[in-house]
């Protein structure tokens, strides 16, 4: 064996080597986790497919990672107020934004109105017939059967279905027949799958799902303004969460928003 070669042997077993080993191997850690540190997003569940898209696209374009976690809103917000690792929360509509904003676990500067949304009446399949909703008889046209909605005095959802089917007469009769589900996607799932015949859903859920069709779209009238306030959560990855807010709010993002039915509030 050569000397040269010896000495340098001799050296992997020394203790500054192993030292200086250690400290490059936590310095790498440590990189790495920056390379790979992003955000982890909340928001509503009928966000999903334009959101989905988007996120892909930020990732795509900048390497930053976005992690989405779907629900229905007040789910989330409760999750936010147990201390769930949210960094951005996006909300199907601005009440359980107020609870968090009330309770210091937002960035009140942050906040805005990212999106807005419309509620159609669905029914299983492609081709199912239209109706007016001033003069159709729901609850006769259910029968036996259940109308589909998320849970109408918690999700967002729910609640505006509940108001319009209130404003236009209609709730009385229905509300026996409603089947309520934890967020909207699921009760566009029940429709998907024909359990339920017709239900009450965002007009980007409909757009979302090829076994349904639309057969009627509620007044907007009849229900408050459907608006998806966004905001950085108080004790979150801020710099990167508005990052990634500013970037919804880009022309390409409101481009992937638009395609999949959404409109965006004015100013």
């Amino acid at each position: 064996m050569s000397a040269n070669l010896a000495l340098f042997l001799n050296s992997l077993a020394s203790p500054v080597f192993r030292r200086t080993l250690a400290a490059a191997g936590v310095l790498i850690f440590i990189l790495a986790g920056q390379l790979q540190a992003g955000i982890t997003v909340f928001a509503a569940a009928s966000a999903k497919t334009a959101l989905d898209q988007a996120a892909a696209s930020y990732q795509a374009g900048t390497g930053r990672n976005v992690t989405l976690s779907y629900a229905g809103s007040p789910a989330l917000a409760r999750q936010i107020q147990l201390g769930a690792p949210a960094d951005l929360f996006i909300s199907a509509n601005p009440g359980w934004m107020d609870v968090l904003q009330h309770e210091g676990l937002i960035d009140e500067a942050s906040r805005r109105d990212l999106l807005a949304n419309s509620l159609v009446l669905i029914a299983h399949g492609r081709k199912a017939p239209r109706l007016d909703l001033e003069t159709a008889d729901l609850a006769g046209l259910l029968g036996e059967r259940r109308l589909a909605m998320a849970l109408v005095d918690a999700v967002p959802a729910g609640i505006y279905g509940k108001a319009a089917l209130t404003a236009l007469g209609q709730w009385p009769d229905v509300a026996p027949k409603v089947a309520q589900t934890a967020n909207v996607r699921a009760a566009l799932a029940l429709v998907a799958s024909g359990e339920a015949p017709i239900g009450v859903v965002y007009a980007t859920d409909a757009r979302a799902e090829a076994r349904v069709s639309v057969i009627a779209v509620f007044p907007a009238d009849s229900h408050p303004p459907i608006l998806y306030p966004a905001a950085v959560v108080a004790d979150g990855n801020i710099t990167e969460a508005k990052a990634f807010l500013d970037y919804l709010q880009s022309q390409s993002a409101r481009e992937i928003f638009l395609q999949h039915g959404f409109r965006v509030p004015g100013p």
